[in-house]
This record gives structure tokens, C-alpha cells and sequence, in this order.
């Protein structure tokens, strides 16, 4: 039988996603509290998601506010699988391409000193979008989510 959390969740992404049949929310009790793993199908991901993460994260708003009531702290899970249902392993690759000079190229040789004096001079400008950005990682790392 399903918890209240599990039927909470899986109300809210049946009604956001297209094949709802293929929603499952699995729960587990660790030591950070209560992880409930929301597993969809893998065209529906993005719709779970949305635009910058801002449905997961109303999700995760939403549990919070419920684990306020159930005293319990909840930790959401997207779990994104492939066609056949395993779930997905991102593994980074490593692409080096071909150098097409492999001579090296003569610099001239400046002084140690000089070019640090001009590091600490100079300071690298700052673009209101990445101050904001700081700004926004900030208040999100303030949520207890």
C-alpha cells in the first residue's frame, strides 16, 4: 500500500505527464530522512522537470511543505531511465582532438614578477547574469530540501 507522500507525488506528475501508467514512486527511509525516487517514462523526463528544473523544484517545495505537517523530511529523486527501463549511467567523455601544429610556438619571455604584478592588478569583470546566478545558487542552497 502506498504512503500518503508516494500518492501526493504521483498524483501531481500523473496529471503533468502523458503515458501516467508508467509513473512509480519508490520510497526509502535513510538516515537524511525519507527518499522517495520518482521513476517516469523517458519522454515524459523533461515535462517532470521542466524549464531549468523549476516543476521539479516546485515538487520538492511541495514535499517540503508536507513533510512540515508528517514531521518528516523528504528528498526527491528523478530517476532518469532509458527506452527499456534501466536506469541511465552518465559517463563523461573524453574527446581530445587532433593538434594541427605540432611545433611548438616561440613565446617571449617575460619576467616571473611582471606577469604576476599584473594578475593581482587586474580583476576579472563580473556579469550582472553571474552575480545573479550566484545569488539564486545562494537562496537554493538556504532551502533545507
Amino acid at each position: 500500500m502506498a504512503t500518503i507522500d508516494q500518492q501526493f507525488v504521483e498524483y501531481i506528475v500523473k496529471t503533468l505527464v502523458n503515458n501516467p501508467e508508467k509513473v512509480a514512486v519508490e520510497r526509502k527511509i535513510d538516515e537524511k530522512g525519507v527518499l522517495l525516487s520518482l521513476t517516469v517514462d523517458p519522454e515524459d523526463v523533461g515535462r517532470v522537470i521542466g524549464r531549468r528544473g523549476v516543476t521539479a523544484q516546485a515538487l520538492r517545495v511541495l514535499l517540503r511543505a508536507l513533510g512540515t505537517k508528517q514531521d518528516a523530511r523528504y528528498n526527491l529523486k528523478i530517476v532518469n531511465t532509458d527506452e527499456d527501463g534501466e536506469p541511465k549511467e552518465h559517463k563523461s567523455k573524453t574527446v581530445e582532438k587532433p593538434v594541427e601544429n605540432s611545433e611548438p610556438t616561440e613565446e617571449p619571455e617575460e619576467p616571473e614578477e611582471e606577469l604576476e604584478d599584473e594578475s593581482e592588478d587586474e580583476e576579472e569583470p563580473t556579469s550582472e547574469l553571474a552575480e545573479k546566478t550566484r545569488a539564486e545558487l545562494a537562496d537554493l542552497d538556504d532551502l533545507d530540501i
